[in-house]
């Protein structure tokens, strides 16, 4: 067993490997044989076929540096989609105790225990104040 990885290892040595974009391309690949399960369609074959092996290709790339780049183009996308996703799943998971309100000056979004009625609010980025309300 030992032999066998000591192989894999000398094999994958100065290659690209696994990144954040190869993750995407896996979920993707397996929602669209989700869906082709569902809906026979050709196309969705080609579709799956074509993204495995660009995963392939790029976990075996020798090219370090291209596939860093498309990573990074990746991730420049996925990043602001992601954040808001999260910001939405932690929204709904403290509504009981919190509420989110932008500051009117640099648009930062604060989160305020939820206490009823009008409050003057400190922005910990501009450091101004500012009148909220607070209805349920």
């Amino acid at each position: 067993m030992g032999r066998i990885r000591e192989k894999i290892i000398r094999f994958m040595y100065g290659r690209y490997g696994i990144d954040q974009l190869y993750y995407a391309l896996l979920v993707v690949c397996f929602i669209l044989m989700l869906v082709n399960s569902f809906i026979r369609l050709a196309v969705f074959d080609i579709l799956i076929w074509a993204i495995l092996v660009l995963m392939v290709y790029r976990a075996l790339s020798r090219n370090i540096y291209k596939r860093q780049i498309e990573n990074q183009k990746f991730l420049k996308v996925w990043n602001p989609i992601k954040s808001k996703f999260s910001l939405l799943i932690r929204r709904l998971k403290e509504i009981q105790t919190h509420r989110y309100r932008k500051c009117l000056h640099c648009k930062a979004i604060l989160r305020l225990p939820k206490r009823k009625g009008r409050h003057t609010v400190n922005c910990p980025r501009c450091h101004r104040d500012f009148d909220v309300h607070i209805a349920i």
